[in-house]
């Protein structure tokens, strides 16, 4: 006598097998699969989450050190994006150098200084395409 497998058991048998395959797959390659997917999202600059911090708030014109002014570049989510070119423009004074890239941490630091007194109001852009929402001014006396 010839025994032979049920059918609905074969069944069963394949379905588990093509269940366990796909569960080995997306566990193993999921987290490679989402650095993929989010690769882009994560690199492409907010113009809301972007900071800019400057102090002092208030300088003299004749002092000899400026006022250091640090931008942060980061995401909608809020992870620091590395490499960017930050430019920054002011109303009054000038900067040091106005365009800089970011460091590991979405860092860049400027110093601004100014022979007159005045409001100075500064700006940022990134990559000469995202203008930051986000504008500061500092008082030279």
């Amino acid at each position: 006598m010839k025994k032979s497998i049920d059918r609905p058991l074969l069944g069963l048998l394949v379905v588990f097998f093509l269940a366990f395959g796909l569960f080995i797959t997306l566990t193993t390659f999921n987290k490679q699969l989402a650095t993929l997917t989010r690769a882009k999202e994560e690199s492409i600059p907010s113009s809301e989450t972007s900071l800019i911090f400057a102090w002092p708030l208030t300088s003299s014109t004749s002092s000899t050190a400026p006022v250091e002014v640090n931008v942060f570049i980061r995401n909608a989510n809020n992870v620091p994006i590395s490499g960017r070119l930050v430019t920054l423009t002011t109303t009054l004074g000038s900067f040091s150098y106005n365009s800089q890239a970011t460091d590991k941490s979405g860092k860049s630091t400027f110093y601004l200084s100014s022979t007159r007194a005045g409001i100075a109001e500064v700006t940022g852009m990134v990559d000469n395409q995202i203008q930051l929402k986000q504008k500061i001014t500092i008082k030279f006396e």
